[in-house]
């Protein structure tokens, strides 16, 4: 009766949660971390297909989020390289300047 409800509760809190996380990851950890975003998800999605319907809702909406957390983990490097978002001080000028990491 109310799934429809739960479920855009459930993708608004994960779209809320993943938001900030990603740019604080970039920020300590860097983009290399965005495998670790995609094992996640792959683990998310499979507890999905194994969980009541509820918790699949609810992993599987998390999946989804750590999929595109990975991306967007790029493209914040992507952003903070520009300038259009914080770059970590203590991080040297080449992480930014094209050398890879």
């Amino acid at each position: 009766m109310f799934t429809g409800l739960i479920v855009g509760a459930i993708a608004f809190v994960v779209v809320g949660v993943f938001h900030p996380l990603v740019i604080a990851v970039e920020y300590h950890l860097g983009k290399r971390m965005w495998p670790a975003f995609v094992l996640l998800a792959v683990g998310a999605f499979a507890g999905s297909l194994f969980a009541p319907p509820l918790g699949s809702m609810v992993l599987g909406s998390v999946g989804a989020g750590l999929c595109w957390s990975s991306l967007e983990l790029v493209w914040q490097h992507e952003r903070a390289r520009k300038g259009h978002a914080k770059r970590n001080p203590k991080r040297p000028a080449e992480y930014y300047d094209g050398v890879k990491s």
